[in-house]
């Protein structure tokens, strides 16, 4: 995306037939924070733009129902966000002079800018290499004085765009906990006055930011907000944009450019993973014909890019993987053995309980869901991952434990909030019961 907002006039061409509440949801999640990176990059204060763009979007929730939409929401966006950040450092006389470098052509006079001076464009001071808003910002916020969960929670939260509902629920902690913590960090930013400026040495701060995008990517590709979407394409296509960008930026980074390969191969079949219903399509039974196979070559490709660097890593690992499945003509195809010793390397690389899970899995495919049930045995701090019970419960329904794996469904349904896995989980329960199917696969 460009980093400039076109509006002209004064963005009041209303549209009173328009729906305010889908309009204001879509500015929310598309525009709102490369506004908050036009703002914080201009102002130089995180926080200030935080507020400014929040207040510009409640005016909309209160004017917009009455006005109509305007012609041009993200120019109404940055326009109203703007004027705020004006206001507040008005406010405050020992900000004057900062108020009128930041807004000179205010002094000049008029509070809107005419049509005739076109888009607005910001020149950035800093770096010239990092030419999108939102990545810039996300590597601000990576200071090394910010705990990873807050600089995690804080970029997802003003860059890529996700409730606080949605970030609480990738991190597995309660909504009022991701809420407190992003107030935290805010506050550290500004009470220890730390600049958002670019490290001069890029690497220092790639790790967080690679962690951000593979939490936005996930969200996107499996939903866990109670929506009923359990595919959120503009999250998908979002990560994987920032990702590419990322890796213009450090081209020899071999775990961005793995990232890259592991989102392209999930993306490869996003168009496969619900029926016309909505309803979730386990891997084995997704029509691999309507797989995007131009994304999957790339995805190839990027990942012997990725390997020829010869630092591997956990994405690296995790893409590995994908394209076992990618690239198995059938599910019967598909190198179980090759991937259950993918994911050894990364169990023993990341140590996560989540990679533990997948790993049993993979074993119980071609050793027996018995091999994979003692795998799962041995995990300790998954009682609160559903996927950990949804995978128990297969495995259970496949060695012939009925009533167990009812009883692990029920739990794993209990514990997501997707009306669409729930709906899944509630059928694979039917399923299993003695009279039912067996089921399986991966979603």
């Amino acid at each position: 995306m460009p980093a400039e907002l076109s509006r002209t006039g004064n963005d009041q061409g209303d549209h009173p037939g328009n729906d305010p509440g889908g309009a204001l949801t879509r500015l929310a999640r598309e525009e709102s924070g490369r506004v908050l990176a036009l703002l914080a990059r201009r102002f130089g204060d995180l926080d200030l733009a935080d507020e400014s763009v929040q207040d510009a979007l409640a005016d909309a929730a209160r004017t917009w129902p009455q006005r109509g939409v305007p012609a041009n929401p993200a120019g109404w966006l940055l326009t109203v966000a703007r004027r705020n950040a004006i206001d507040r450092l008005r406010r405050t006389s020992s900000a004057r002079r900062r108020t009128m470098a930041a807004a000179a052509e205010l002094a000049a006079g008029g509070d809107e800018p005419s049509a005739a001076r076109g888009p607005l464009l910001v020149d950035d001071p800093g770096d010239p290499a990092v030419d999108d808003d939102r990545l810039r910002l996300m590597l601000l916020c990576c200071h090394p004085a910010l705990g990873r969960e807050a600089q995690v929670a804080l970029i997802l939260r003003l860059v890529g765009g996700l409730s606080s509902s949605e970030i609480a629920a990738a991190f597995l902690v309660p909504e009022a906990t991701l809420a407190q913590r992003i107030v935290r960090a805010k506050r550290k930013i500004r009470d220890a006055g730390i600049p958002l400026r670019i490290p001069a040495d890029l690497d220092t701060r790639i790790e967080v930011v690679l962690s951000v995008l593979y939490l936005v990517f996930n969200e996107g590709y499996l939903s866990r907000s109670d929506s009923g979407d359990v595919v959120r394409v503009d999250l998908v296509d979002e990560a994987v944009r920032l990702t590419g960008l990322l890796a213009t930026l450090v081209p020899d980074h071999a775990e961005v450019i793995g990232l890259l390969a592991l989102q392209r191969f999930h993306r490869a079949r996003l168009a496969t993973r619900t029926d016309a219903l909505g309803d979730l399509v386990l891997l084995d039974h997704q029509d691999r014909a309507r797989w995007d196979r131009g994304e999957i070559v790339a995805a190839n490709a990027l990942l012997h890019q990725a390997i020829g660097r010869m630092r591997p890593g956990p994405y690296q690992l995790q893409a590995v993987i994908a394209g076992y499945h990618a690239n198995a003509p059938t599910a019967a195809d598909t190198d179980w053995p090759g991937i259950a010793a993918a994911y050894r390397h990364l169990v023993a690389m990341t140590g996560s309980p989540v990679v533990q899970v997948n790993h049993a899995v993979a074993v119980a495919m071609f050793d027996g869901p018995a091999a994979g049930l003692a795998v799962l045995d041995t995990l300790h701090g998954v009682d609160g991952y559903h996927l950990f019970h949804a995978a128990r419960a297969e495995l259970l329904a496949r060695a012939g434990r009925p009533a167990e794996a009812v009883a692990a469904f029920a739990r794993a349904r209990d514990l997501t909030g997707n009306p669409a896995e729930r709906r899944h989980l509630l059928r694979r329960m039917e399923e299993s019961h003695p009279a039912g199917g067996d089921g399986g696969g991966a979603p």
